[in-house]
């Protein structure tokens, strides 16, 4: 009946009545009325279909009402984001309780040209319904001051729901109900701790983003029956590779070890490649209480000097971490590599090794960068060699492929004990963390074509085709510029990788590097494999870092189904074809969730560290330009902005066509890609915020 209601509907720019319907539908029964109001009100309730003051009905999408998400703003008016459409402005007084991030149905009031004006007539899904503030008593009544300025609403706590909070706490606050407008009854639900804490700023970020760093009791029970090391009876049907050079390389401070390598060479000349992972599963068993929390929270999430991990410590740092010299359970997938970087043959199997030694990058680039040899690193030297070498040809293969490598820096904030920052550098990037990065997409690749070729349900990394429409406003902009590139006929992995080598060597490389990259698709989880744009790869998934990332688990989990058990009946294939879905569409929230958690926590971070440094002197260079001032990135990747008002040597303009502000007298002006010295006028740990201004 759906469809024949839809098309009716659809066939005239009116609403119908129900009489109308019935007589078009052949409908003569009171059943056959009842079954038609009955879905009426269901596509009504699915946004499907309108239903007038006057009582008659209406495709949605010929009505003025969209649906969207609302975008707050810090000023109180906010834009509702509809897919397909252009942003539609909404002032305060036309919000109508609604929230940030909350899912609304927008009434479009006003059309100037393409800027659109509108009115929030319902919250369809309210985003969260908690938030994080700091406690502050007026006239004896707890108020809230909320984290997130883009939430324009005042709450107000009972003295019965308040947990005994005081002035300077740090909690999180659930709504109980409206009062009107802007004002919500809540109750404090978590004391986070003290403002002042050490810890409790990273703390309030994290409940934001509802990343919990306690595991809930049943958790913690289950840790009891998981044992500290492996028995020798769980050897059995693995193969032993406790004798072979196994080993890891790592992060200074890592502690959660997912991955080991081993490496030999044929006696055809081609190498022969383990890849060794954590065998998570096993000890993480489908639905149990540790299975799912750990899908609950999707993955680990690396906050400045903080781990919340997706599973406890007694397993990411104890019986599932490839500790050296202990024996460990893993599943082992060992590929034999020709002198191009093809993978000719492969074997993926249950094993159990002993990692002889856990490696550093820093110590590892020491020798393949420098040829100085770490004490304890001797017997290892010929092997890293070989990786090296190996990792080079498997580079060569992916570029010649498409494999686009943006080349960004990344910025590592240095804390002291306490938590507090005291460095923002570089991250560094040497040949020993490529070459990890190569192994483990060679696996991630072997292992994904190898269930693809099976036909079996899995859960692949994709990662879509750009739209045409933002590479093309890219290559605009960058003509713009002054840098005449080629157009691309068609877009693919390769002509990206050549828009790039085109763009090396001008000034602003990096900016239009990082742009380039937010012109493409977000990779996400998905059962349907549409292939890894940016890799190049035509089939790809995350198979090596079950420890922090709930789809790797998930992979194994497969593994251990499909080729160990060889539990493969139709049952099973529906089971896994049903439950793929929702596993992607979380694990693909839960790691959106965290990477913003992450970077607000380095935003604020940052702030904090320029807070000690203002008045100092710093060089950048220009990575916006707005109409209301431009924002310059420092040599270790820390941003602020120069406020247009605080330019006073002449009166600038936003000159929307060139990107930049050109100055009525001199018109010398700034433009992306300039080269500036700025002076920190002010930084503001408390809005995450960092204000420069240029040095005259």
């Amino acid at each position: 009946m759906e469809d024949k209601i839809l098309n009716i509907l659809g066939s005239e720019d009116r609403a119908f009545g129900v009489t109308e319907l019935e007589s078009l539908l052949g409908i003569n029964t009171v059943d056959g009325l009842k079954d038609l109001l009955k879905e009426l009100n269901r596509l009504e309730n699915e946004y499907k279909i309108y239903r007038t003051k006057k009582e008659k009905y209406m495709l949605f999408d010929k009505s003025n009402l969209k649906v969207g998400k609302l975008l707050g703003t810090k000023k109180g008016y906010a834009f509702v984001d509809i897919d397909g459409d252009e942003d539609v402005f909404i002032k305060e007084d036309n919000l109508n309780g609604a929230i940030d991030g909350d899912q609304v149905i927008v009434e479009i009031t006003s059309k100037k040209g393409l800027k659109l004006e509108g009115r929030i007539v319902k919250v369809t899904i309210r985003k969260t319904k908690q938030f994080v503030g700091k406690v502050y008593y007026k006239n004896n009544k707890c108020l809230i001051d909320l984290d997130d300025k883009k939430v324009n609403i005042n709450i107000i706590v009972d003295q019965d729901k308040t947990l005994g909070a005081v002035s300077g706490h740090k909690v999180i606050v659930r709504l109980l109900d409206r009062i009107n407008n802007t004002n919500y009854r809540g109750a404090i639900i978590k004391i986070l701790g003290h403002v002042d804490d050490p810890g409790v700023d990273i703390l309030s970020i994290a409940a934001k983003y509802e990343i919990e760093p306690e595991f809930p009791k049943e958790v913690k029970d289950e840790l009891k029956n998981i044992p500290s090391e492996v028995n020798e009876s769980e050897y059995k049907g693995r193969t032993d590779l406790r004798e072979q050079m196994i080993f890891t390389i790592d992060g200074d401070d890592t502690k959660d070890i997912d991955d080991a390598v081993s490496i030999e060479k044929l006696q055809n000349g081609n190498y022969k490649l383990g890849v060794h992972i954590a065998d998570v599963s096993y000890y993480v068993k489908e639905n149990s209480p540790l299975d799912k929390e750990a899908y609950k929270r999707g993955t680990s999430v690396y906050l400045a000097n903080t781990v919340i991990p997706m599973l406890p410590h007694e397993l990411s740092n104890g019986i599932c971490s490839l500790n050296p010299n202990v024996d460990r359970l893993a599943i082992s997938c060992v590929m034999e590599i020709d002198s191009t970087g093809e993978v000719v043959e492969y074997d993926i199997f249950e094993s159990v090794i002993k990692s002889k030694i856990q490696m550093t990058y820093k110590k590892v680039n020491s020798i393949l960068e420098n040829n100085i040899v770490p004490n304890g690193y001797e017997p290892y030297v010929d092997s890293l060699k070989m990786m090296s070498e190996l990792a080079s040809i498997l580079r060569a293969n992916k570029v010649k492929k498409g494999y686009i490598d943006f080349d960004i820096d990344e910025a590592k904030v240095i804390t002291n004990e306490t938590g507090e920052a005291i460095d923002v550098k570089l991250r560094e990037r040497g040949v020993g963390e490529n070459l990890i990065e190569d192994f483990m997409i060679a696996a991630n690749e072997t292992v994904a074509r190898h269930i693809t070729y099976m036909e079996y349900p899995f859960i692949y990394r994709i990662h879509g085709e750009p739209s045409e429409e933002k590479i093309n406003n890219f290559l605009n902009f960058v003509s713009l510029l002054g840098h005449p590139v080629h157009k691309m006929k068609k877009i693919t992995p390769k002509a990206m990788q050549e828009l790039l080598e085109e763009l090396k060597g001008v000034k602003e490389y990096e900016i239009l590097s990082s742009l380039l990259l937010r012109s493409m698709q977000k990779a996400v989880y998905d059962k349907n494999n549409i292939g890894h744009f940016g890799l190049a790869s035509k089939c790809y998934t995350h198979f090596t870092s079950p420890i922090r990332r709930y789809p790797d688990t998930t992979v194994h989990r497969l593994l251990r189904t499909y080729l160990f058990d060889k539990n493969v009946n139709m049952d099973v294939i529906k089971y896994w074809d049903q439950k793929l879905a929702s596993v992607a569409l979380h694990s693909s929230e839960r790691e959106r969730a965290s990477i913003e958690c992450e970077r607000e926590v380095d935003d604020m971070k940052m702030a904090e560290y320029m807070e000690k440094h203002i008045g100092e002197e710093f060089k950048g260079i220009i990575s916006g330009v707005m109409s209301f001032g431009i924002f310059v990135e420092l040599e270790n990747k820390i941003e602020g902005l120069v406020k247009i008002d605080d330019l006073l040597d002449d009166y600038y303009t936003y000159d929307e066509a060139s990107y930049s502000l050109i100055g009525n007298n001199n018109k010398r002006g700034y433009r992306l890609g300039d080269e500036v010295e700025v002076i920190v006028k002010s930084a503001s740990k408390i809005n995450h915020t960092i204000d420069f201004i240029i040095r005259g």
